[in-house]
């Protein structure tokens, strides 16, 4: 034993090649946290003292190779400031130079996940062997960061510049032929073979017939570009990726600039571009919010998997109501190998149900994601029905009818009848009350919301919603059926537009406030979609429907008349007077589905609707309004967003959400909130609680309760206090 450590060993063969094996204890997977990384220097250490050594092996006890570095420890990290930092990457260069310079071959045997820090660890190996379903590749982009641990330097000279840029910008994961073709591995074979073909590849090393010094210097030199090649490979990429990431992503492009500021010079310097590059990225705003990102996630899904593991699996799924909505959940539970019945009382739902589904699929093998047999297998698992006859065998269903509460209980009571007494019942509703619809069932514990964002292949949001008497036993069913389904379900509890709708009408709220004042709707458009959205607030209910939003802004009127009055009748309460959103509804403009609303649509080339500007919609916009007022884009961003922030803020106070991390993970999943602002509650701690609470009472002081603070939220800002653990806070910015 040459070393032994919590989750580093060396050991020496017989035939005097080391191996050392990562396997970190009491962990599923092996991570690069610093503790490791001191493993690491000190393992490196014992081998460059230990005499006579031929050669060295680099495997994996885990089912990954390494997964990365512990992403947990970033924000501290990042909090310590520029010259920590600048000093942890200098010891780590240190580290992974020594094994790149040891004066005997060197081979990773890549059994699994080997991404960021692991994918850079194995670059410092002279050759790499990679078992069939293993993946490699630098994510790091992804978290606003670049590769730190010399990424940036090893693998242009390893697979090219303009592949590496492509792996490095897109942070993509990376198949075991992809690698291979690249050259960034130097065999690929069958997992049981993965230790042998590593062993004989040193083997080869170590007799001569494989040059790995020769392979060893071509990643520590320039690389052997000239200036046109430079330019089409760099000036093109960063000019294409700029477009591709937006203004609001800085990583991808600087690394870009990482590598061509590198490409030209040793590896000390290289390093030290990249460095510095980091390190400024690591200080600012965007990484230390997608870290945070990543890491509510992690809570979002670890929450997930516990109601998981006390669920009676769904086998047997079925969706009552076909269409378009009922075809989208149809195919999504298909398509990750759930049987589902879609049931409907017109054959010509059924059919466009079944068309949406086979059009869903279709796609997928134009991708090349799967083959026309998958399809053909995949589409058998949807059976389409007029009647309760198979019901019996049901363990789940999901009903997706007109959001009607009516209709809805009536169906639900129909088909609690045909199911058994264990069949878990949900409802697809954005607004209807779980406990109201509960009220006509004879086993209300069975049941509760499952509410899908539209559409529903793409959003990766269900939220689940607990009803009065909804039982655990129906929430772990239904959260193990959405995660079945490749989906990220949040539990929410009950009240008018459960969480994410009940936080986005506050914005619609402060729109219409903004029109109602002479604001030029499209001109906010354009202000929120430069803050980050996806698309701003007209073109959002647009895309929303007009008469989907007067009818959710009369459930949120109803439930919360004092701050949201307004949005089930005339502005302010009074009732003679129309917001913008009821005009266009009353116009008959209900957005994209009748191809006019706040805007006009035309179908593009690939036959999707674009949105041209329409003289009838900001005629009507400007019936509502009582003034003409300039606003500056500061201005439309707090009138637009606070109102946002403080209903994110009620639903936790009032317990419908369990934490900041899910309620900020719900509306960047469930509506597109920015990611690199980290979700609303973040946006409050980035602002200071104090500062945001300030920005409030000033706005209420004209706008009304909208805009009013809690009580409890005054109490944080008196307090210093914020949503997010203090010490996991973004760094004071220079």
């Amino acid at each position: 034993m040459i070393y032994q450590g919590n989750a580093i060993t060396v050991v020496r063969g017989d035939d005097d090649i080391a191996t050392l094996t990562f396997d970190l204890q009491d962990e599923s997977v092996n991570k690069l946290s610093s503790a490791v990384v001191t493993e690491l220097d000190e393992a490196v250490k014992a081998l460059q003292g230990e005499s006579g050594l031929a050669g060295l092996l680099l495997t994996s006890a885990k089912e990954a190779f390494i997964v990365g570095a512990d992403i947990t420890e970033f924000q501290a990290m990042f909090g310590k400031g520029g010259d920590f930092l600048e000093s942890m990457l200098v010891r780590v260069h240190g580290i992974f130079n020594a094994i790149e310079d040891l004066p005997f071959p060197t081979v990773t045997a890549i059994n699994g996940l080997a991404l960021g820090g692991g994918c850079e660890v194995l670059l410092t190996t002279d050759f790499r062997v990679m078992s069939e379903s293993a993946q490699i590749g630098l994510p790091e982009t992804k978290l606003g960061i670049l590769p730190g641990w010399g990424g940036c330097v090893r693998l242009p000279r390893l697979i090219g510049a303009d592949n590496a840029v492509e792996w490095i910008a897109g942070g993509t994961q990376n198949r075991a032929d992809v690698a291979l073709k690249m050259g960034a591995v130097d065999a690929v074979v069958p997992a049981e073979q993965l230790e042998a073909a590593a062993r004989d590849i040193l083997a080869r090393a170590i007799a001569g017939e494989l040059d790995y010094r020769a392979r060893r210097a071509e990643k520590q030199q320039p690389l052997k570009l000239g200036p046109i090649e430079q330019m089409m490979a760099f000036e093109t990429a960063k000019g294409y990726v700029a477009g591709k990431a937006g203004p609001h992503y800085p990583a991808p492009v600087e690394a870009i600039k990482v590598i061509q500021k590198g490409a030209g010079e040793e590896r000390a310097r290289a390093q030290a571009i990249e460095s510095k590059a980091f390190v400024k990225l690591a200080m600012g705003e965007v990484a230390f919010n997608l870290v945070g990102l990543f890491m509510n996630d992690q809570v979002v899904k670890k929450k997930g998997a516990r109601y998981e593991k006390q669920a009676r699996p769904v086998k047997q799924a079925a969706v009552l109501g076909a269409g378009i909505m009922g075809g989208g959940i149809a195919y999504q539970s298909a398509s990750k190998g759930t049987p589902i019945l879609m049931k409907d009382i017109k054959d010509d739902a059924i059919e466009l149900g079944l068309k949406e589904a086979r059009k869903l699929f279709a796609k997928q093998v134009e991708r090349g994601k799967l083959t026309t047999e998958k399809m053909a297998e995949r589409l058998t698992n949807i059976r389409p029905t007029l009647a309760y006859g198979d019901f019996g065998n049901v363990d789940l269903v999901v009903e997706a009818v007109v959001e009607n509460p009516k209709v809805k209980e009536a169906v639900l009571a129909e088909v609690e009848a045909e199911v058994s007494e264990q069949t878990i019942l949900t409802s697809n509703t954005s607004t209807i009350s779980i406990t109201r619809l509960a009220q006509n069932l004879k086993r209300p514990e069975n049941f509760c919301g499952m509410h899908f964002f539209n559409p529903v292949h793409r959003m990766p949001l269900v939220e689940v919603i607990r009803g009065e008497q909804t039982s655990d036993a129906a929430v772990a069913a239904t959260v193990a059926y959405a995660r079945a389904m490749g989906k990220t379900p949040i539990v929410v509890n009950d009240c008018p537009g459960f969480l994410v709708n009940r936080v986005l009408f506050p914005y619609f709220g402060g729109f219409s406030l903004l029109m109602e004042q002479g604001a030029d709707f499209a001109r906010v458009d354009k202000v929120m979609e430069k803050f980050g959205w996806p698309m701003g607030p007209a073109y959002l209910l647009d895309v929303v429907g007009l008469d989907t939003a007067v009818h959710a802004g009369e459930v949120m009127a109803e439930g919360f008349p004092e701050r949201m009055g307004s949005l089930g009748g005339g502005a302010k309460g009074e009732g003679d007077s129309q917001s913008a959103i009821q005009m266009m509804f009353e116009n008959d403009r209900l957005g994209q589905k009748n191809a006019k609303g706040f805007y006009a649509y035309e179908e593009d080339r690939r036959g999707k609707p674009k949105k041209v500007r329409d003289e009838a919609a900001i005629e009507l916009v400007k019936g509502v309004a009582r003034e003409s007022r300039e606003f500056s884009d500061e201005e439309i961003i707090a009138r637009m967003m606070v109102p946002l922030c403080l209903e994110a803020v009620r639903c936790l106070e009032d317990g419908i959400v369990g934490s900041p991390a899910e309620a900020d993970m719900a509306l960047i999943y469930g509506i597109g909130f920015p990611p690199f602002r980290g979700g609303a509650l973040r946006y409050i701690d980035a602002m200071g609680v104090d500062a945001f609470v300030a920005l409030a009472d000033d706005l209420a002081k004209e706008l009304g309760a909208l805009y009013a603070p809690t009580d409890k939220l005054r109490e944080m800002a008196a307090a210093g206090e914020r949503f997010y653990d203090t010490r996991n806070q973004a760094p004071a910015q220079a």
